[in-house]
């Protein structure tokens, strides 16, 4: 009988992390749809809709067997020529955090880039993004919920020294935690 793997505990988060990890997409680049991935069962969930207009600005979704601040997998965000499909596995280079506050939770999101795509891959560190780019995460992100009556802060962007160090903790944080449970 064939089984298949919880995107969150059966896949692997990269044998090059935390420079370069496997990202699973929830999201894709351009949804007003907020889909994640059913803690219990692994299937992709229709969370909600966003209530403005707001779409999202890039490939949204996470590292699997991380573990961040917020109890949640450790989220990621991964710049790509194109929208990738939900429930797709992508290589991705680090380049980044956002320190974000979402209600009064760190909830950080990881920045990186497709390694697969060639119109992104060059880009190796942050400051080679441009100023706007930076803009409309911010914006985005602190008001996609303001219509559900939420507060979010982006607190500021990090480098990718910062970043690898989030996955490291992250990664740890998910052993401890699960390897408690099993």
């Amino acid at each position: 009988m064939l089984t298949v793997n919880h995107p969150w505990h059966g896949v692997h988060y990269g044998n090059h992390a935390p420079d370069n990890v496997t990202a699973l997409i929830e999201i894709p680049q351009g949804s007003r749809a907020k889909y994640e991935v059913d803690k219990d069962t692994g299937l992709l969930k229709l969370d909600r809709m966003i209530y403005s207009s707001f779409h999202y600005p890039v490939n949204y979704g996470f590292i699997p067997r991380t573990l961040g601040l917020d109890h949640d997998p450790l989220d990621i965000l991964v710049l790509c020529s194109q929208p990738i499909q939900p429930l797709c596995l992508v290589e991705a280079h680090v380049i980044g955090n956002m320190q974000m506050i979402d209600n009064g939770m760190e909830d950080d999101k990881i920045i990186a880039v497709a390694t697969h795509d060639p119109s992104v891959n060059h880009i190796t560190r942050l400051e080679e993004l441009p100023r706007h780019f930076f803009l409309e995460l911010k914006n985005f992100f602190e008001q996609y919920k303001v219509l559900e009556n939420k507060k979010v802060e982006i607190d500021n962007f990090q480098d990718q020294i910062i970043a690898c160090n989030v996955i490291r903790a992250a990664i740890d944080l998910y052993k401890e935690t699960f390897s408690k449970t099993k």
